[in-house]
């Protein structure tokens, strides 16, 4: 069996190298950058300015809480104990609440774009995806009746999320069958809290790049946009185009960043429908997502790209609060009206059209 995983939502490109060199020459402008191991990749956060390094140290610290805090297999982890609480209620986090009420909302939304009647984001699919292997990389096909039977685990709609009067903390409840992950908001949680951090601690102009779950603090030191590059899904080591952002979130979630291969040909991505339990099977290769909040980001994007190219613009008109670049497999590049002049194709392999 032929394995091919990518620790990555999407690897974007942070095209602003001309610039910091322009800025260094000057001595205007020098980043200070660490590099954080953590959520099974590789996160690069840049700062700017004379709070850089205290920023740089509490980004650091939120990472790497988060990672902890969010990491089913710890045993001291909240997820953990969530998933090990039979049926009680577990104490939470401001941070674990926003994220479940961020996926919820997209989950409950989501149901009317499908014939079951099912939200494509359920938190709550993770035994299924342990049973393909996508958490410990043993990869395995199951057959029918295995994925009804993780299917019938699903309990999104029967979670409990409570708040404490006067306080910061929440609890959560799932019914004893039910496991959770916060897989597909975990990595854009981390960059919101951390660009979060960085703010408070003085800094104005920044990056995190955790993989491809892009999120700025302010503009550049110079006052103009980040130029961030959408990877082309056919090919990870070039890009497809250039969006220009200010301070915002840029999330991919794409069929190619973690699948493997059967001993009959046949390639399977992460990416599972909750009706079928199967990898979705859509004409899209990759669904970008930008907007202010991470973690709202990170949870449109997986949804969005599940969902399906019509789904996902029809989402986008009655909602709204996002822009959208999706990628499908004729090799067109839709982008939401709203990046009309931001979005530049530099790819001669793609088309470009704009939705309204």
């Amino acid at each position: 069996m032929k394995h091919t995983k990518t620790f990555s939502k999407a690897i974007c490109l942070i095209l602003c190298i001309a610039s910091l060199l322009t800025l260094s020459a000057c001595g205007e402008a020098k980043p200070s950058q660490i590099q954080v191991s953590a959520m099974d990749t590789v996160m690069t956060v840049t700062a700017y300015g004379k709070n850089a390094d205290k920023g740089l140290t509490a980004a650091e610290s939120i990472i790497k809480s988060l990672d902890v805090m969010l990491d089913p297999g710890i045993q001291t982890s909240t997820v953990y104990a969530i998933n090990t609480a039979q049926g009680s209620s577990t104490v939470v986090s401001g941070q674990v609440a926003d994220m479940l009420s961020k996926a919820y909302d997209i989950y409950q939304k989501t149901k009317s774009f499908n014939s079951s009647a099912t939200g494509m984001l359920d938190l709550t699919l993770y035994p299924l995806v342990k049973k393909w292997g996508f958490m410990d990389n043993k990869f395995y096909v199951p057959n029918d009746a295995e994925i009804q039977e993780q299917l019938a685990r699903r309990c999104f709609d029967s979670l409990v999320l409570s708040s404490f009067p006067n306080s910061a903390s929440y609890s959560v409840t799932i019914p004893s069958y039910g496991e959770l992950s916060f897989a597909c908001c975990a990595r854009g949680a981390a960059s919101e809290n951390a660009v979060e951090a960085m703010r408070q601690a003085g800094v104005t102009s920044g990056i995190i790049s955790l993989s491809g779950n892009v999120q700025t603090l302010g503009l550049k030191p110079d006052g103009t946009n980040w130029n961030v590059a959408i990877q082309d899904p056919d090919n990870t080591s070039t890009f497809l185009g250039v969006i220009s952002v200010g301070e915002t979130a840029v999330v991919t979630s794409g069929r190619y960043q973690r699948s493997f291969t059967d001993g009959k040909g046949n390639t399977y991505h992460h990416l599972l429908s909750p009706t079928t339990g199967y990898p979705a099977n859509n004409s899209l290769k990759s669904c970008t997502i930008i907007c202010d909040d991470g973690t709202l980001a990170d949870c449109l994007s997986t949804a969005m790209f599940v969902i399906g190219e019509s789904n996902a613009l029809n989402y986008w008109r009655q909602y709204g609060g996002f822009e959208m670049i999706l990628v499908t497999n004729d090799n067109e590049v839709i982008c939401t009206k709203g990046l009309m002049e931001r979005f530049t194709l530099s790819n001669a392999m793609y088309t470009l059209k704009y939705k309204e």
